[in-house]
């Protein structure tokens, strides 16, 4: 049917899965504290969000991002 040809792996790589993992711990603890209406740790868990953005684009040009040196993907 159709071709892998310029597939960029959909994320499947350790870059993508720990910049998502943090940023998701970021939101479910951001979540929280509005409910408890703790405004710091709201901002805390913001600047964490940005955090897992930045060790994902990090992890990639480290070469752990689809297609990186290190980075060996799986068949299905």
């Amino acid at each position: 049917m159709s071709s892998n040809i310029g597939d960029p792996g959909h994320g499947h790589s350790p870059a993508a899965w720990t910049a998502v993992t943090i940023m998701l711990a970021a939101i479910a603890i951001g979540t929280t504290a509005f409910f408890f209406d703790l405004q710091w740790l709201v901002w805390a868990s913001a600047a964490l969000v940005v955090v897992g953005l930045l060790v994902g684009w990090g992890m990639a040009k480290a070469g752990y991002g689809v297609g990186g040196a290190k980075y060996t993907p799986k068949e299905h």
